[in-house]
């Protein structure tokens, strides 16, 4: 055992998942939730809410009193201009202070948010504009811009509100209309089953669907939030992650729930550097972060003993989007000082399974168990849970072992009923992603269920080879898929991004697949290895093993 691990009783995740209870109230708003309850007491009003910083060192605050302040102002304001309850309203901000007063106004008025990444390009935003009716955007000059060459297309769209210098009118003088505006009613009283956000889906096939989620979801959150950062709030914390507030990892696994509990986030505007993040979390003094695989081994690559430079006092770390392998595993525990916790979820039911190291034991390279709340199984074709260590499909019960009705469910897909219904068997809410779960309920992922590898008979997932791989000195990062073959069915081919001082070699694919061979079986030798300068990544850091299918399938060399 490590000298910083917790003792355990035998039946601790018993204990905390027995204790669990949802306890969803009929009427719940999210930007009541978030800002309202602080704004409103003496203790927490004057709190500081948000830190933020950009690439060029601009720096801001905002408190609780303060941010409720400029929430209701953009509220009155948007009812002034006669938006109202069910209208969507488009959010294409980066991490700053004006896109949770965004959010929460939208919140407020009983408005249906609609999530954008500034990195979508004008054909990304055409879609989404108009798959979700949207009617109003608030953006900055990266997201305008695109919209602009689209607005044509978006006959819906009738007012976008700029934080810079472009929009049809500028986010301070919008927010100065609605101070002079008549004092406004209270939030939209809104039903906990009503929707609050519409959240694209990355999508591996087909265009991207629409989740639509309600309020309650975020109560739905809440226990993956406490367990996934040890016991989440504790007095000193303070979060920073660089996950996009525009996706689910970085609106309700970051934003929405730091702030429902009142605990200061930093936000950064600005892309991720792995020297800047120690410098952000030593600079903030960061208790507790969410960091995408790519970004902890970017991290590890490039400070191997961070503590030696930084004054980095991390309390938890939660992980999620791909495996993180044992090797960055025993990298945040001994340069960080802290036993990272996996988690598993996707946008239509977030914060599912995952890990606590402060209340019951993890293994490492597994997903987790099921956070407390949460009726996980794994599931074969037609529904029913296979035996343990066999391989078959995640899923989440619409019901738990107490027989609440889970609040973390999405609604449905946003006009696409057809793909709500193959979502579900029976009381079984299907993931697409693939594992096996063990005697104690931990569940150990093989990959997406169109990523697992058919070959000789044998079901391969690529996160094991993935892992191994980048365990070796030249490798900075891999991704490994399977390749048609008529007599093995498939072939295990990998894509390897290489370090810097690296030189792609036949040699070095020799030794690459040597090393493979000497820690895992021969079954999962790469026999392809291509080497890349990039890997194609979703903006929420997963591999997108689909576009490098397509790759290989055009490349007649592999």
């Amino acid at each position: 055992m490590h000298a910083n691990q917790p003792q355990y009783t035998p039946d601790a995740y018993e204990k905390h998942a027995a204790r669990w209870r949802w306890n969803v109230p009929t009427f719940f708003n999210i930007g009541d939730a978030v800002c309202t309850q602080h704004a409103e007491n003496p203790a927490q009003k004057h709190k500081t809410a948000i830190w933020w910083e950009n690439e060029v060192g601009e720096t801001a605050s905002i408190t609780y009193g303060e941010l409720d302040a400029r929430a209701r102002a953009l509220e009155a304001a948007l009812l002034l201009r006669g938006f109202k309850v069910g209208d969507k309203i488009a959010i294409a901000l980066p991490q700053r202070i004006e896109t949770a007063i965004a959010h929460i106004a939208a919140y407020r008025i009983g408005a249906v948010a609609v999530p954008l990444t500034v990195l979508f390009g004008p054909d990304a935003l055409e879609y989404r504009l108009n798959n979700a009716d949207v009617v109003a955007l608030i953006g900055n000059d990266v997201s305008i811009a695109n919209v602009e060459k689209v607005r044509a297309h978006a006959p819906l769209l009738r007012l976008v509100i700029g934080t810079e210098a472009l929009g049809d009118v500028a986010f301070d003088a919008i927010e100065h209309e609605g101070k002079s505006a008549p004092k406004v009613h209270r939030s939209a009283k809104t039903h906990a089953d009503d929707p609050a956000l519409i959240i694209y889906t990355s999508g591996t096939t087909g265009p991207p669907k629409g989740a639509l989620i309600p309020h309650r979801a975020l109560i739905g959150n809440l226990s993956g939030m406490v367990y996934s950062h040890n016991l989440f709030p504790q007095p000193d914390d303070v979060f920073w992650s660089p996950a996009d507030w525009a996706w689910t990892g970085g609106l309700i696994d970051v934003l929405l729930p730091c702030l429902y509990y009142g605990v200061p986030l930093v936000g950064f505007q600005g892309r991720f550097d792995p020297v800047r993040a120690f410098a952000l979390m030593q600079k903030y003094k960061v208790r507790n972060t969410f960091l995408f695989p790519t970004a902890l081994k970017a991290m590890m690559k490039a400070v191997l003993e961070p503590r030696a430079h930084y004054d980095v006092r991390l309390r938890s770390i939660m992980s999620a989007g791909e495996a993180v392998g044992e090797t960055v595993y025993a990298w945040t525990r001994d340069a960080l000082g802290v036993t990272l916790n996996e988690m598993f979820g996707q946008t239509e039911l977030n914060y599912i399974v995952g890990n606590c190291n402060a209340a019951w034991p993890s293994k490492p390279g597994a997903m987790g168990r099921a956070y407390p709340g949460h009726k996980v199984g794994v599931i074969d074709a037609a529904g029913e849970e296979v035996a343990c260590g066999e391989t078959g499909e995640v899923a989440l019960r619409t019901t738990n072992d107490h027989g609440e009705a889970d609040p973390v469910f999405f609604l449905n897909y946003w006009k696409n009923e057809t793909a709500t219904a193959a979502k579900y068997t029976g009381a079984w809410c299907r993931t697409g992603d693939m594992a096996r779960i063990d005697a104690d309920g931990t569940l150990w992922y093989e990959g997406r269920s169109d990523d697992v590898i058919k070959s000789a008979g044998y079901r391969i997932g690529p996160a094991e080879i993935e892992n191994c791989l980048v365990k070796h000195p030249d490798v900075a990062n891999a991704a490994v898929i399977g390749v048609p073959d008529a007599e093995r069915g498939a072939l295990i081919k990998a894509y390897v991004v290489l370090q810097p001082h690296s030189v792609p070699s036949a040699q070095l694919v020799d030794a690459l697949q040597a090393h493979v061979r000497a820690n895992l079986a021969a079954y999962e030798v790469p026999k392809f290895i291509e080497f890349i300068d990039a890997l194609p990544m979703t903006t929420t850091g997963k591999v997108q093993r689909k576009l490098l299918r397509e790759h290989s399938a055009t490349n007649a060399t592999q």
